[in-house]
């Protein structure tokens, strides 16, 4: 066996090279004149996804043999020490002028500015005689320069914000104290102050920190935490009934100093434009549209799988998805700047620019997927045809010879990827191609080609059909995608070649012709009429759906490419009218809210359920199903009477919502922990320990869950140790100088934002710089007397080590106080809360599938949606929790041992790519919601095994929620969809042979169905890859399970 496959590829090389009609010139139109020429197109770009590590430099100096044996004496060690020197300072030079090293040396600015409040005497005159001018240091840490001006201002809002809710909890804190200490109640009034106003106020503080998860936030928490705590817990004023505003006012100048200095150093120094940084972030995105459809069209075109795995397309496609996150970030940063600039109208059109550009991605992975099938199907093809050769109808392909090149329709560069280059050629006629083949190359049917006999060979009669107009369309547009949508920096001027849209719409047209041509030509085959099984029947219907859905997705490219120009064009008018309009309604919060209350109430129906329960029915499941499909929960059986318990557990369903219960325990730990400060007994203590900070800490510490509260207490504890050693060794070699001070902490804050902003680690780089403000700042204002109760750390002569011990010991003491409030008090391990979601998720895909998505185009037949846009984006946004709390988890430590993070983070990865296959779904959808009397025809016709797919698709979600919800392994007896699929896909081959096709059914109406075909088998692939990771976790369903003990 192995002899006779050994002695075959020779003559089947012969025999590609033999069979080659000439198809590969085809008309094309060049976008910058819109002259229709005739070409022979490649897709090949020689710059296209090169490894920059690969480049061969190619100057005089270069050895013709790099490799070569060149004899050359030995470097010294001196010449060693030398080359280290120069290679380290390059290094260094080129991360000093990179985007990270400019941030770390204007934060290290703007700290330097914040410092001068401690150590420059009229500044420190401004702030008043009282302690903690570190504070102004303290804001530029938290409020770091280094971000655009956009998120500047975001910031500075923020910070305004927190700063007016800590003055409203002071003062009003103060007030009730002094009036129920005028009624004779002091201790009543702590009381309030105590439970509402500490506890209330941060535990509200808590639950906006964690409901909004926005890192500016809850810098801005922590900034209002502070303000609160010290005004509450340490000044005295609540405690000894007297309304004091020195507090307030020298807090107040402390953060307008400290915003004002990061301010100034991000306006000033390199600023850096979010709107430039969005139209950085689209050219790039529009280059990396148009390589990324080259090389899929040229791949599906060949048949050849390896470029789509090559390392450098798989970085281009990880850096394409970078991309859209960025663009998100700036677009949301831009419009900060829109919005203080007066140009909201121009922000208004750029979203819809970037929404554009996320639909061109959609298109893009459409096409991606119907490549990525055509390649499973001849992989399959030649499979099958190597292990058990099918007879009768199907022709026996060869071993050595990929079916898709048995024609021999490219040339010996094509068939390994690599195509000849650009060709002019005469003008030939007005035919989109000529496919004329001479007789010598056999037999062949009324359309010129050999018969059809196999899934491979109808890849090929495909191709030889609309390749070529599949390479110029795809041509024309990485012509344009390459001009638009800026021009070069520094201006970016929107230059827009006004024969773009005429040429994209001859493309267009050119291509639409010839596909629906082609989709003729390739049922217009002898073995199509034949009987065959259903097996291979459905076979042949895969090959068309995969066909005929990578030729829609190209053409819905290409369709969205001309709503992409009208954007550009409006845009462009916008940006050029003058004068420029500018407006600020955006500053009308009234007009907004509503807004708000016009739509509040159906957006809040719509949310998806935001929080999972362990013990209950997940809240808002049931309803939110009714809503889509009435019939899934309701019983035929009466309600029963609800009992007056019943109604009362209702009606407190809030507090059983884990963001809620959080809030409550976050303010009853911070209300225990102040509780001291109260207390006339304990204040000294408080006092002496320096317990604000350490209830500071709690709140910074005390998070969501257990892993995320040990991940933080460790960076936080670590912080504060080592900015505890730093503030001692400053001190030592400082002795108080101020100028010495201010050099040392410079240097420090150099370290530390390199550890915030080039490592990532932002607790710990924080933490670092707080401790060593608390410590060597706090001292140098003991040092000059600048308050008048401050002998129990030395004085003016400050003991360090005293200073550094209290900072310490109150930070631990907090990040303990908080990790025993997480783990004790309405635990939420990471771990039970990720299975609990992913398993609500699969459960609620399982569901939506269930109502089958192409029933809604029936009219009449439901009046349930598939999945609306706003779903769909909660959907997104809940596997995005999901993803967070599996990091978290990895912090949980239990006896079982670690969380298999890796096994749990490919689930996530395949439950990613079904939702990708649902949004290519609704897509489809959404474009018409009526169906054609033509789809309508088909939908009924396929409706049967439409609703036997969904069936078993929706049963295997909801088994995999339940294995994975009770932790419990599979059964080995799930189910199949091959089947069933198959079943549809023959019904979809039948339909197209019976009489029902000749009734006004067109090839466009079978869009919907090869979408169809090609989700569902994505959801199978994905679905089976899911239940291995299953098994592997939790393994097989066995007898020892099941003894009853």
């Amino acid at each position: 066996m192995s002899s006779n496959h050994s002695a075959e590829p020779t003559p089947k090389r012969t025999s590609r090279q033999h069979f080659r009609p000439n198809v590969r010139q085809a008309t094309v139109i060049l976008p910058r004149t819109g002259e229709r020429v005739k070409r022979r197109v490649t897709l090949r770009n020689s710059n296209l996804f090169e490894d920059p590590d690969d480049e061969i430099p190619t100057d005089a100096w270069t050895p013709l043999l790099r490799n070569g044996n060149i004899r050359s004496k030995p470097a010294t060690t001196s010449e060693v020490i030398v080359k280290n020197v120069i290679d380290g300072a390059r290094h260094a030079y080129n991360f000093a002028t990179s985007k990270t090293g400019q941030g770390i040396f204007k934060c290290s600015i703007a700290y330097l500015l914040g410092s001068l409040a401690t150590f420059v005497t009229p500044i420190a005159a401004i702030l008043g005689q009282q302690d903690g001018k570190h504070m102004v240091a303290t804001v530029t840490v938290y409020f770091h320069p280094a971000r655009s001006q956009g998120s500047m201002h975001e910031a500075t809002l923020l910070a305004i914000a927190a700063f007016a809710y800590a003055v409203f909890i002071s003062v009003t804190s103060m007030g009730l104290s002094v009036l129920f200490d005028g009624w004779g109640q002091r201790a009543l009034g702590h009381a309030i102050v105590l439970i509402v106003f500490c506890g209330g106020g941060l535990g509200l503080v808590g639950w906006v920190k964690q409901r909004l998860g926005n890192p500016l936030v809850n810098v801005a928490s922590s900034l209002t935490s502070l303000a609160i705590i010290t005004v509450l817990t340490k000044e005295g004023a609540v405690q000894t009934a007297v309304f004091s505003d020195d507090k307030i006012t020298q807090v107040l100048k402390m953060v307008i100093m400290g915003i004002l200095a990061t301010t100034a150093v991000c306006l000033t120094i390199n600023p850096i434009s979010a709107r430039k940084e969005l139209k950085e972030t689209m050219i790039t995105a529009t280059d990396a549209f148009g390589d990324m459809l080259t090389t899929i069209t040229r791949s599906f075109l060949t048949g050849s799988e390896g470029e789509l795995q090559d390392p450098s397309f798989i970085r281009a496609s990880d850096q394409h998805k970078t991309v859209f996150t960025t663009l998100t970030k700036n677009l949301k940063e831009a419009k900060w700047e829109h919005y203080v600039f007066g140009t909201e109208q121009e922000y208004h059109i750029e979203a819809r620019l970037a929404a554009c550009m996320q639909r061109l991605s959609q298109n893009i992975g459409g096409l991606r997927s119907a490549a990525s099938t055509q390649f499973t199907l001849l992989s399959q093809s030649e499979a099958t045809a190597t292990m058990t050769p099918r007879n009768g109808s199907i022709s026996t392909v060869g071993v050595s010879s990929p079916p898709l090149f048995r024609s021999g329709i490219f040339s010996p560069q094509e068939e390994h990827g690599v195509l000849a280059a650009i060709d002019e050629a005469p003008e030939e006629g007005s035919g989109v191609e000529d496919s004329q083949q001479s007789p010598r190359y056999g037999s062949v049917d009324h359309d010129g080609l050999s018969s059809a006999n196999s899934p491979a060979e109808i890849f090929t009669r495909f191709i030889i059909h609309l390749g070529p107009s599949m390479k110029s369309l795809a041509y024309t547009l990485k012509q344009i995608l390459d001009e638009l949508p800026y021009g070069p920096t520094p201006d970016y001027h929107i230059t827009i070649n006004s024969n773009f849209r005429d040429s994209l719409e001859q493309a267009v047209n050119l291509y639409t012709q010839a596909r629906r041509g082609a989709l003729e030509l390739l049922y217009q085959n002898q073995e199509f009429h034949r009987s065959k099984s259903t097996e291979v029947e459905a076979d042949f219907e895969e090959v068309a759906a995969s066909c005929g859905h990578f030729s829609f997705s190209l053409q819905d490219f290409a369709e969205e490419m001309k709503t992409f120009l009208d954007i550009l064009d409006e845009l462009k008018l916008e940006v050029d009218l003058e004068p420029r309009s500018r407006s600020w309604t955006w500053m009308m919060f009234w007009r907004r809210f509503r807004r708000f209350q016009r739509k509040g109430q159906c957006r809040e129906s719509e949310r998806l359920l935001d929080h999972v329960q362990a013990t209950d029915l997940p809240p808002g499941l049931p309803d939110s199903s009714d809503r889509r499909n009435p019939t899934v929960f309701e019983s035929e059986k009466p309600v029963p009477k609800e009992t007056y318990g019943y109604r009362l557990w209702k009606a407190l369903r809030l507090f059983r919502r884990d963001d809620v219960k959080y809030a409550i325990k976050v303010g009853a730990g911070a209300a225990l922990f102040a509780l001291p400060s109260f207390v006339p007994a304990t204040r000294s203590f408080y006092s002496h320990w320096r317990g604000e900070w350490g209830l500071l800490s709690y709140m910074l510490v005390c998070s969501m869950t257990i892993g995320d509260s040990n991940n933080v207490g460790y960076h936080r504890f670590l912080g504060t140790c080592i900015g505890a050693v730093f503030a001692i060794v400053a001190w030592i070699v400082s002795q108080g100088n101020p100028y010495a001070l201010a050099t040392l902490g410079w240097l420090m804050s150099l370290a530390c934002f390199y550890i915030i902003l080039a490592q990532g680690k932002g607790p710990m780089g924080r933490f670092i710089m707080l401790t060593y403000n608390l410590s060597a700042l706090y001292a140098y204002s003991l040092s000059v007397k600048d308050d008048e109760d401050d002998d129990d750390e030395g004085g003016t002569n400050p003991y360090i080590t005293e200073i550094v011990l209290h900072r310490v010991v109150a930070v631990l003491s907090g990040c303990l106080w908080g990790l025993i409030v997480t783990r004790l008090v309405w635990p939420i391990s990471a771990r039970q809360k990720f299975k609990d979601g992913l398993s609500l998720l699969w459960l609620r895909m399982g569901l939506i599938w269930k109502r089958d998505p192409l029933s809604l185009l029936l009219e009449g037949e439901s009046t349930n949606a598939y999945m609306d846009l706003r779903e769909e984006l909660e959907l997104q946004r809940y596997l995005t929790r999901l993803e967070t709390l599996c990091k978290s988890a990895s912090s949980e430590f239990e006896l079982r041992g670690p969380f298999p993070a890796a096994p749990y983070g490919r689930i996530l990865q395949s439950t990613s790519r079904m939702l990708d296959a649902f949004h290519a779904m609704n897509v489809v959808i959404l474009k018409d919601l009526k169906a054609s009397e033509g789809e309508a025809d088909i939908l009924k016709y396929t409706a049967n095994e439409r609703a036997q797919l969904c069936a078993r698709i929706s049963h295997l979600f909801q088994v995999l929620a339940s294995s994975l919800k009770l932790e419990y392994p599979l059964n080995d007896a799930l189910p199949n969809t091959e089947h069933a699929r198959d079943r549809l896909l023959a019904k979809i081959f039948n339909y197209r042979k019976s009489e029902c096709m000749g009734q006004g059914a067109k090839d466009e109406d079978f869009a919907l169905l090869y979408a169809y075909a090609l989700v569902t088998g994505q959801l199978s692939e994905e679905i089976t890859s899911v239940g291995r990771e299953v098994e592997r976790l939790f393994g097989v369903l066995n007898e020892d399970l099941l003894k009853l003990q």
